[in-house]
C-alpha cells in the first residue's frame, strides 16, 4: 500500500475527486468532513500528508493548521491548503500559519497529484 493522504473536505465531490486521482496513483487515501473532531482524526490516522480546506463545519482550516504546527507530533506535517476562495489575503493566512501549500478550488487534476508528489518525498 502506497503512502497516506488524510483528506479534511466537507464536500463530496471534492472528496471523491482527490480520492480518485491519488488512489490510481497509488496512494491510501482516507477522509473526514468535519473540522470540529479534526485534529483527533490526524492524530490517529498519523497521514504521511494531509490535504485541509479552509472552511469546514466545526472549526476553520486555519485554525487546525495553527494546532497541527504547534504541536510537535505534528509540526512537520506537510499539508496541502485547499479554498474556493483565491484571493491573496487566504494564501497569505495560509503561508502565515505554516501550509506547505495553498490550492484553490477549482483545481486540476495534474495540479493535485504534482503537489502530493512533492511534498511526499516518494
Amino acid at each position: 500500500m502506497g503512502k497516506h493522504v488524510l483528506v479534511i473536505e466537507d464536500e463530496p465531490n471534492i472528496v471523491a475527486a482527490i480520492t480518485f486521482i491519488l488512489r490510481r496513483d497509488g496512494w491510501q487515501v482516507s477522509s473526514h468532513a468535519s473540522g470540529s473532531d479534526a485534529m483527533q482524526v490526524i492524530r490517529d490516522a498519523a497521514p504521511d500528508l494531509l490535504i485541509l480546506d479552509v472552511m469546514l463545519p466545526g472549526r476553520s482550516g486555519y485554525d487546525i493548521l495553527r494546532e497541527l504546527r504547534g504541536d510537535p507530533a505534528t509540526a512537520d506535517l506537510p499539508v496541502l491548503m485547499l479554498t474556493a476562495k483565491g484571493q491573496s489575503r487566504d494564501r497569505q493566512m495560509a503561508e502565515a500559519f505554516g501550509a506547505s501549500r495553498f490550492m484553490s478550488k477549482p483545481f486540476s487534476n495534474t495540479e493535485v497529484l504534482a503537489s502530493v508528489r512533492e511534498l511526499v518525498d516518494t
